[in-house]
Protein backbone atom coordinates (compact mmCIF):
# COMPACT_ATOMS: atom_id res chain seq x y z
CA UNK A 1 0.00 0.00 0.00
CA UNK A 2 1.09 2.95 -1.22
CA UNK A 3 1.71 6.23 1.50
CA UNK A 4 1.57 3.45 4.45
CA UNK A 5 4.39 2.76 6.64
CA UNK A 6 7.75 4.15 6.76
CA UNK A 7 8.95 1.53 9.26
CA UNK A 8 9.46 -2.21 8.93
CA UNK A 9 6.47 -3.83 10.54
CA UNK A 10 8.18 -5.87 13.07
CA UNK A 11 10.84 -4.78 13.65
CA UNK A 12 13.19 -1.76 12.48
CA UNK A 13 16.14 -2.91 14.43
CA UNK A 14 16.75 -6.53 14.91
CA UNK A 15 18.85 -7.77 17.49
CA UNK A 16 18.66 -4.01 19.36
CA UNK A 17 18.45 -4.22 22.90
CA UNK A 18 14.92 -1.84 23.81
CA UNK A 19 15.02 1.10 26.31
CA UNK A 20 13.42 3.41 27.95
CA UNK A 21 13.88 7.09 27.96
CA UNK A 22 15.08 8.65 30.90
CA UNK A 23 13.58 11.90 30.24
CA UNK A 24 11.12 13.51 28.32
CA UNK A 25 13.49 15.30 25.96
CA UNK A 26 12.40 14.89 22.86
CA UNK A 27 15.69 15.37 21.97
CA UNK A 28 17.06 12.24 23.36
CA UNK A 29 14.38 10.11 21.66
CA UNK A 30 14.82 8.56 18.54
CA UNK A 31 11.13 9.07 17.81
CA UNK A 32 11.13 11.88 18.93
CA UNK A 33 9.09 10.90 21.88
CA UNK A 34 8.61 13.79 24.80
CA UNK A 35 7.30 11.51 27.53
CA UNK A 36 8.92 9.48 30.24
CA UNK A 37 9.21 6.06 29.78
CA UNK A 38 9.26 6.23 25.73
CA UNK A 39 10.17 3.69 23.52
CA UNK A 40 13.97 3.90 22.15
CA UNK A 41 14.52 0.97 19.83
CA UNK A 42 12.33 -1.48 18.38
CA UNK A 43 12.52 -5.32 19.21
CA UNK A 44 10.02 -7.85 18.15
CA UNK A 45 9.73 -8.79 22.31
CA UNK A 46 8.71 -5.53 23.27
CA UNK A 47 6.32 -2.73 22.25
CA UNK A 48 6.98 -1.52 18.86
CA UNK A 49 6.76 1.87 17.21
CA UNK A 50 5.63 2.46 14.00
CA UNK A 51 6.07 5.84 11.64
CA UNK A 52 3.53 6.05 8.33
CA UNK A 53 2.14 8.52 7.00
CA UNK A 54 -1.41 8.48 4.40
CA UNK A 55 -3.60 11.04 2.70
CA UNK A 56 -6.49 11.86 3.70
CA UNK A 57 -9.08 14.59 1.62
CA UNK A 58 -5.74 15.76 0.03
CA UNK A 59 -3.30 15.66 3.33
CA UNK A 60 -0.64 14.13 3.71
CA UNK A 61 -1.36 12.69 7.52
CA UNK A 62 1.80 11.79 9.80
CA UNK A 63 1.22 8.94 12.29
CA UNK A 64 2.56 6.41 14.49
CA UNK A 65 1.09 3.23 15.44
CA UNK A 66 1.98 1.27 18.31
CA UNK A 67 2.16 -2.78 18.44
CA UNK A 68 2.34 -4.99 21.13
CA UNK A 69 5.66 -7.21 22.14
CA UNK A 70 5.62 -10.30 20.58
CA UNK A 71 3.46 -8.88 17.62
CA UNK A 72 2.06 -11.84 15.03
CA UNK A 73 0.91 -10.78 11.91
CA UNK A 74 -1.03 -13.79 11.48
CA UNK A 75 -3.11 -13.07 14.52
CA UNK A 76 -6.11 -10.19 14.72
CA UNK A 77 -5.74 -7.58 17.52
CA UNK A 78 -8.31 -4.73 19.03
CA UNK A 79 -7.40 -1.23 18.17
CA UNK A 80 -7.85 1.66 19.71
CA UNK A 81 -7.63 5.50 18.08
CA UNK A 82 -5.98 8.05 19.95
CA UNK A 83 -6.72 11.41 19.87
CA UNK A 84 -4.54 14.04 20.37
CA UNK A 85 -5.30 17.63 22.73
CA UNK A 86 -5.30 21.01 21.55
CA UNK A 87 -2.10 21.98 20.33
CA UNK A 88 -0.48 18.64 20.91
CA UNK A 89 1.23 16.09 18.98
CA UNK A 90 1.35 12.31 18.68
CA UNK A 91 4.84 12.71 19.97
CA UNK A 92 3.15 14.16 23.71
CA UNK A 93 0.92 12.30 25.52
CA UNK A 94 -1.35 10.57 22.40
CA UNK A 95 1.86 9.06 22.24
CA UNK A 96 2.14 7.63 25.84
CA UNK A 97 -1.13 6.31 26.67
CA UNK A 98 -0.87 4.98 23.12
CA UNK A 99 2.25 2.94 24.48
CA UNK A 100 0.45 2.40 27.74
CA UNK A 101 -2.40 0.70 25.43
CA UNK A 102 -0.21 -1.42 23.11
CA UNK A 103 1.37 -2.72 26.20
CA UNK A 104 -1.71 -4.06 27.22
CA UNK A 105 -2.47 -6.26 24.46
CA UNK A 106 -3.87 -3.33 21.56
CA UNK A 107 -2.70 -2.07 18.42
CA UNK A 108 -2.73 1.65 19.05
CA UNK A 109 -2.75 4.62 16.35
CA UNK A 110 -2.19 8.54 16.96
CA UNK A 111 -1.73 11.10 14.28
CA UNK A 112 -0.61 14.51 14.23
CA UNK A 113 -3.93 16.80 12.85
CA UNK A 114 -3.98 17.95 9.65
CA UNK A 115 -2.42 21.41 9.28
CA UNK A 116 -0.70 21.25 12.64
CA UNK A 117 2.19 18.79 13.67
CA UNK A 118 3.85 17.07 11.06
CA UNK A 119 0.84 16.82 9.08
CA UNK A 120 0.27 18.39 5.83
CA UNK A 121 -1.80 21.29 5.00
CA UNK A 122 -1.48 25.13 4.61
CA UNK A 123 -1.78 27.98 6.48
CA UNK A 124 -0.29 25.79 9.55
CA UNK A 125 -2.38 25.61 12.25
CA UNK A 126 -5.95 25.57 11.45
CA UNK A 127 -8.10 24.50 14.44
CA UNK A 128 -11.44 23.55 12.78
CA UNK A 129 -13.69 21.14 14.61
CA UNK A 130 -14.86 19.26 10.59
CA UNK A 131 -11.11 19.08 10.42
CA UNK A 132 -10.21 17.16 13.82
CA UNK A 133 -13.12 15.03 13.76
CA UNK A 134 -12.46 13.75 10.28
CA UNK A 135 -9.14 13.00 11.56
CA UNK A 136 -10.58 10.67 13.94
CA UNK A 137 -12.43 9.14 11.14
CA UNK A 138 -9.18 9.02 9.28
CA UNK A 139 -7.26 6.98 11.79
CA UNK A 140 -9.96 4.26 12.01
CA UNK A 141 -10.00 4.14 7.75
CA UNK A 142 -5.87 3.73 7.79
CA UNK A 143 -5.61 0.86 10.71
CA UNK A 144 -8.58 -0.96 9.72
CA UNK A 145 -7.21 -1.58 6.27
CA UNK A 146 -4.21 -4.10 8.12
CA UNK A 147 -5.55 -7.91 8.31
CA UNK A 148 -4.31 -8.59 11.80
CA UNK A 149 -6.63 -5.29 12.86
CA UNK A 150 -9.93 -6.99 14.39
CA UNK A 151 -12.26 -4.12 13.23
CA UNK A 152 -15.03 -5.42 14.87
CA UNK A 153 -13.22 -4.41 18.38
CA UNK A 154 -11.96 -0.73 17.37
CA UNK A 155 -12.15 1.86 19.93
CA UNK A 156 -11.50 5.40 20.47
CA UNK A 157 -9.44 7.26 23.20
CA UNK A 158 -9.76 11.05 22.99
CA UNK A 159 -7.48 13.16 25.61
CA UNK A 160 -8.42 17.30 25.95
CA UNK A 161 -9.91 18.74 23.03
CA UNK A 162 -9.20 14.83 21.53
CA UNK A 163 -11.78 14.28 23.71
CA UNK A 164 -14.56 16.33 22.59
CA UNK A 165 -13.86 15.49 18.86
CA UNK A 166 -13.85 11.98 19.85
CA UNK A 167 -17.54 12.80 21.34
CA UNK A 168 -18.27 14.35 17.87
CA UNK A 169 -16.97 11.55 16.28
CA UNK A 170 -18.26 8.79 17.83
CA UNK A 171 -21.90 9.89 17.27
CA UNK A 172 -22.16 8.90 13.60
CA UNK A 173 -19.23 6.30 13.75
CA UNK A 174 -20.37 2.96 15.05
CA UNK A 175 -16.87 1.25 13.50
CA UNK A 176 -16.03 3.05 17.68
CA UNK A 177 -17.26 0.15 19.92
CA UNK A 178 -16.28 1.51 23.20
CA UNK A 179 -15.41 5.24 23.66
CA UNK A 180 -13.61 7.26 25.99
CA UNK A 181 -12.10 10.71 27.44
CA UNK A 182 -9.32 12.12 29.54
CA UNK A 183 -9.44 15.78 30.45
CA UNK A 184 -12.44 15.97 28.02
CA UNK A 185 -11.80 19.53 26.65
CA UNK A 186 -14.86 21.28 25.04
CA UNK A 187 -13.35 23.73 22.22
CA UNK A 188 -16.06 25.07 21.19
CA UNK A 189 -17.65 25.93 24.33
CA UNK A 190 -14.30 27.75 25.80
CA UNK A 191 -13.45 29.40 23.00
CA UNK A 192 -17.03 30.74 22.31
CA UNK A 193 -17.35 31.86 26.29
CA UNK A 194 -14.08 31.70 28.16
CA UNK A 195 -12.68 29.40 29.79
CA UNK A 196 -14.68 28.15 32.87
CA UNK A 197 -17.26 30.75 31.05
CA UNK A 198 -15.16 33.74 32.10
CA UNK A 199 -15.32 35.74 28.77
CA UNK A 200 -19.59 35.73 28.22
CA UNK A 201 -19.64 39.73 27.62
CA UNK A 202 -16.96 39.47 24.91
CA UNK A 203 -18.35 36.90 22.63
CA UNK A 204 -20.06 39.26 19.88
CA UNK A 205 -16.20 41.40 20.01
CA UNK A 206 -14.28 38.28 19.49
CA UNK A 207 -16.51 37.07 16.70
CA UNK A 208 -16.00 40.29 14.79
CA UNK A 209 -12.14 39.70 15.13
CA UNK A 210 -12.74 36.44 13.67
CA UNK A 211 -14.70 37.48 10.75
CA UNK A 212 -12.07 40.56 10.03
CA UNK A 213 -9.34 37.48 10.28
CA UNK A 214 -11.09 35.74 7.81
CA UNK A 215 -11.80 38.77 5.64
CA UNK A 216 -8.03 39.61 5.22
CA UNK A 217 -6.79 35.75 4.82
CA UNK A 218 -9.61 35.49 1.70
CA UNK A 219 -8.19 38.80 0.49
CA UNK A 220 -5.07 37.01 0.11
CA UNK A 221 -3.61 38.90 3.62
CA UNK A 222 -1.00 38.07 6.28
CA UNK A 223 -2.95 34.81 7.88
CA UNK A 224 -3.93 35.58 12.10
CA UNK A 225 -3.23 33.95 14.58
CA UNK A 226 -4.48 33.16 17.98
CA UNK A 227 -3.22 31.80 21.16
CA UNK A 228 0.22 32.59 20.73
CA UNK A 229 2.45 31.53 23.75
CA UNK A 230 5.43 33.93 24.00
CA UNK A 231 4.99 34.70 28.50
CA UNK A 232 7.64 35.00 30.88
CA UNK A 233 7.62 32.16 33.91
CA UNK A 234 5.97 35.37 36.17
CA UNK A 235 3.24 36.02 33.48
CA UNK A 236 2.37 32.19 33.73
CA UNK A 237 2.35 32.43 37.29
CA UNK A 238 -0.37 34.68 37.35
CA UNK A 239 -2.79 33.15 34.84
CA UNK A 240 -5.93 32.46 36.47
CA UNK A 241 -6.08 28.44 36.04
CA UNK A 242 -4.39 25.68 35.93
CA UNK A 243 -4.78 24.09 32.64
CA UNK A 244 -3.09 27.06 31.50
CA UNK A 245 -0.11 27.66 34.17
CA UNK A 246 0.27 23.69 34.42
CA UNK A 247 0.02 23.75 29.86
CA UNK A 248 2.12 25.89 29.98
CA UNK A 249 5.10 24.24 31.98
CA UNK A 250 4.24 20.85 30.01
CA UNK A 251 3.91 22.02 26.69
CA UNK A 252 7.14 24.53 26.53
CA UNK A 253 9.40 23.08 29.16
CA UNK A 254 8.90 19.82 30.66
CA UNK A 255 7.23 17.75 27.57
CA UNK A 256 8.25 20.31 25.03
CA UNK A 257 8.07 19.13 20.95
CA UNK A 258 8.51 21.71 18.25
CA UNK A 259 5.85 20.83 16.29
CA UNK A 260 3.63 20.95 19.20
CA UNK A 261 2.24 24.90 19.20
CA UNK A 262 -0.70 26.70 21.45
CA UNK A 263 -1.36 28.82 18.50
CA UNK A 264 -4.15 28.17 15.41
CA UNK A 265 -5.55 30.89 13.36
CA UNK A 266 -7.48 33.21 14.22
CA UNK A 267 -9.75 32.68 11.60
CA UNK A 268 -10.96 28.73 12.93
CA UNK A 269 -12.61 30.89 15.24
CA UNK A 270 -16.06 31.17 13.30
CA UNK A 271 -16.19 27.24 13.54
CA UNK A 272 -15.07 27.00 16.92
CA UNK A 273 -17.42 29.51 18.27
CA UNK A 274 -20.71 27.88 16.62
CA UNK A 275 -19.45 24.21 17.60
CA UNK A 276 -20.08 22.57 20.82
CA UNK A 277 -18.69 19.22 21.62
CA UNK A 278 -22.25 18.35 23.58
CA UNK A 279 -24.48 18.68 20.06
CA UNK A 280 -26.08 15.50 19.46
CA UNK A 281 -24.14 13.91 21.91
CA UNK A 282 -27.18 11.86 23.02
CA UNK A 283 -26.75 10.43 19.72
CA UNK A 284 -23.67 8.24 21.37
CA UNK A 285 -24.84 4.86 21.88
CA UNK A 286 -21.41 3.14 22.45
CA UNK A 287 -20.02 2.34 25.87
CA UNK A 288 -18.92 5.54 27.46
CA UNK A 289 -15.57 6.03 29.80
CA UNK A 290 -15.09 9.58 30.77
CA UNK A 291 -11.53 10.01 33.04
CA UNK A 292 -10.94 13.21 34.64
CA UNK A 293 -8.89 14.94 37.54
CA UNK A 294 -10.25 15.39 41.05
CA UNK A 295 -9.16 18.93 41.08
CA UNK A 296 -9.38 19.64 37.81
CA UNK A 297 -10.23 23.31 36.42
CA UNK A 298 -11.47 21.92 33.40
CA UNK A 299 -13.90 18.96 35.32
CA UNK A 300 -17.33 20.71 34.56
CA UNK A 301 -17.15 19.90 30.92
CA UNK A 302 -16.80 16.38 31.53
CA UNK A 303 -19.18 16.37 33.96
CA UNK A 304 -21.67 18.36 31.53
CA UNK A 305 -21.04 16.21 28.80
CA UNK A 306 -21.81 12.77 30.74
CA UNK A 307 -25.05 14.20 31.85
CA UNK A 308 -26.08 15.04 28.32
CA UNK A 309 -25.01 11.55 27.01
CA UNK A 310 -28.28 9.88 27.38
CA UNK A 311 -28.01 7.82 24.21
CA UNK A 312 -25.86 5.19 26.34
CA UNK A 313 -26.94 3.60 29.30
CA UNK A 314 -23.04 2.00 29.64
CA UNK A 315 -21.43 5.74 31.09
CA UNK A 316 -19.08 6.10 33.79
CA UNK A 317 -17.31 8.94 35.45
CA UNK A 318 -13.85 7.90 36.59
CA UNK A 319 -12.17 10.28 39.23
CA UNK A 320 -8.37 10.51 39.22
CA UNK A 321 -8.17 12.00 43.45
CA UNK A 322 -6.49 14.94 43.29
CA UNK A 323 -5.26 15.01 39.84
CA UNK A 324 -5.22 18.05 37.55
CA UNK A 325 -6.23 18.52 33.83
CA UNK A 326 -2.22 18.22 33.11
CA UNK A 327 -1.54 15.60 35.23
CA UNK A 328 -2.98 13.05 33.91
CA UNK A 329 -1.22 13.43 30.85
CA UNK A 330 2.26 12.50 32.88
CA UNK A 331 1.94 11.75 36.61
CA UNK A 332 2.97 8.73 36.85
CA UNK A 333 0.32 7.30 39.53
CA UNK A 334 -2.34 9.32 37.52
CA UNK A 335 -1.27 7.79 34.75
CA UNK A 336 -1.03 4.05 35.97
CA UNK A 337 -4.88 4.78 37.35
CA UNK A 338 -5.93 5.94 34.14
CA UNK A 339 -4.53 3.08 32.11
CA UNK A 340 -5.76 0.79 34.58
CA UNK A 341 -9.40 2.06 34.05
CA UNK A 342 -9.11 2.13 30.33
CA UNK A 343 -7.58 -1.45 30.38
CA UNK A 344 -10.72 -2.57 31.99
CA UNK A 345 -13.42 -0.58 30.15
CA UNK A 346 -11.77 -1.84 26.57
CA UNK A 347 -11.41 -5.47 27.87
CA UNK A 348 -15.21 -5.78 28.68
CA UNK A 349 -16.13 -3.76 26.28
CA UNK A 350 -14.18 -5.21 23.32
CA UNK A 351 -14.03 -8.79 24.12
CA UNK A 352 -14.37 -10.70 21.61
Amino acid sequence: MKHIVHATLLAMSLGLAAGNASAADYKLNPFQLAYEGAITRNVPSEVNIHSASYPLNGIEIAANFYTPANFDASRKYPAIVVAHPNGGVKEQVAGLYAQRLAQQGYIAITADAAYQGASGGQPRSVDMPSHRIEDIHGMADFISRFPWVDTSRLGLLGICGGGGYSLAAAQTDKRFKAVATISMFNSGRVRRNGYADSQLDTVQQRLQQASQARAQQAAGGEVLYSGDANLSDEQIAKLPFDLYRQGYEYYWKTHAHPNSTFRYTTSSLLDLMRWDATNQIELINQPLLMIAGSKADSLYMTQDALAKATGTIDKQLVLLEGATHIETYWVPKYVDAAVASLTTFYTRTLAP
